[in-house]
Order: structure tokens, then C-alpha cells, then sequence
């Protein structure tokens, strides 16, 4: 989690999309813009020397693409977290992105306000999809299966709860006021899914539900 502002790198190879996400971003007082990338060879060097907590990445870029760049920011180990912002609003999009590593999903037509949800959610590790992607993708997957697949059996009632929760977007505050425990009951249960899945990152129980067909569109 980040501490004081939340540094963010932006990541576009159009000068006037960078320019108006830094001026959005500079009226927020817990976000800090501290470097710009045109391409996604630019965006991981950039990362790496600066070190920011989140990188808001856009997908069609030259030289190297930002899911590229994004996957490349995870296998290096970087602390950077990475939410990507692009005008695809295809589902297939969405997916790769998270196969990459992102751990946000946001479109350029979506709100202000959804790009810095996902922003400070990513700075606190954890997962934000557009809402609209997400339930055409959480259609498909039960369409395509029939039926939910029964969870693992090592996986408790509770850890199944959280599980769906997690993948479903829901903050650790927003699961402890629905399940009546603490975020820090929420955050031990889902170490543990992790530790039982054998995942690593949080944006990883979101892929594992949308592959398993774990929830059901809204």
C-alpha cells in the first residue's frame, strides 16, 4: 500500500491524453503524476527507474503495446501496479489484460470517477474491472459452461464467500460489512485462498473465478 500520495506513471503515446490525465490527476491531493511513457519500452523503463505505485497504461501503443509492457512490469518484479486505461471495451481485451498482470480495467469513455476508484484501489493491491466488461464477461463464461463449477473442496463456506466477493470487485471494507467480520478477518481469508489456489496476486482470484465460472453476471 502506498504511503503519502500515490505516484502514478502515465503511460500513452498521445501527448493530449497524458496532458488531460495529468491535469485530472493533479486535483486530486493523495495522487502524484511522476513520470509520462509514449510507448510500452518507455513505460517499463520508466517504472523502473521511478518506481511509482500505479501505472495507468493504454493498450495500442508503438514500439511495445502497454499489455506487453504490462506483463514485463510483473515478471520483473516491479512494485508497480498497473491499470489499464484504452478505448477497447472488448471482452477479450479485458481478459488479456488480466493474464498480463493488471490489476485495473478502465475504458476512455468511463467516468472520471472510475479511473481514480481504480487508481487508489490498485495503490491498496486490489482489483478494479469496468462494470459493464465485467458482466458481459461473466455472461459468457456461464453461457459457455451451463453452470458454476463446484468450488474446490478445500475451500471453506467462508473462503468461498470471499472468493466470489474478491472476483466480483467488492472491497475489503464492502465484504466485512456484508459477511459481519473485519477487513483484516477478509484480508487473512483471502491469503489463505491464495496460499490453497496456489495464486500469487489478487487480480489472479478474479482470472481464476471468470475461468471457473465461479459467479454469475448481476
Amino acid at each position: 500500500m502506498a504511503q503519502g500520495p500515490i505516484r502514478v506513471l502515465l503511460a500513452d503515446d498521445h501527448a493530449v491524453v497524458r496532458s488531460g490525465l495529468r491535469a485530472l490527476l493533479s486535483g486530486e491531493p493523495d495522487v502524484q503524476v511522476v513520470g509520462e511513457a509514449s510507448n510500452g519500452r518507455e513505460a517499463i523503463e520508466k517504472a523502473e527507474a521511478l518506481r511509482p505505485d500505479v501505472a495507468v497504461m493504454d493498450i495500442s501503443m508503438p514500439d511495445m503495446d502497454g499489455l506487453e509492457a504490462t506483463r514485463a512490469i510483473r515478471q520483473r518484479g516491479l512494485p508497480t501496479q498497473v491499470v489499464v486505461l484504452t478505448v477497447h471495451a472488448d471482452d477479450e481485451y479485458l481478459l488479456q489484460a488480466l493474464d498480463a498482470g493488471a490489476c485495473g480495467y478502465v475504458v476512455k469513455s468511463a467516468s472520471d470517477t472510475d479511473l481514480l476508484q481504480a487508481i487508489r484501489l490498485a495503490a491498496q493491491g486490489q482489483v478494479f474491472l469496468y462494470p459493464s466488461a465485467v458482466r458481459r464477461v461473466l455472461s459468457h463464461y456461464v453461457q459457455s459452461r451451463g453452470q458454476r463449477k463446484r468450488l474446490p473442496e478445500q475451500l471453506s463456506g467462508r473462503e468461498q464467500e470471499v472468493l466470489r466477493l474478491t472476483a466480483a470487485g467488492y472491497t475489503n471494507q464492502e465484504i466485512a460489512q456484508q459477511l459481519g467480520i473485519s477487513p483484516k478477518t477478509v484480508d487473512t481469508y483471502r491469503q489463505r485462498i491464495m496460499e490453497k489456489l496456489g495464486l500469487e496476486r489478487r487480480s489472479e482470484l478474479v482470472r481464476y473465478a471468470l475461468r471457473k465460472g465461479l459467479l454469475r453476471p448481476e
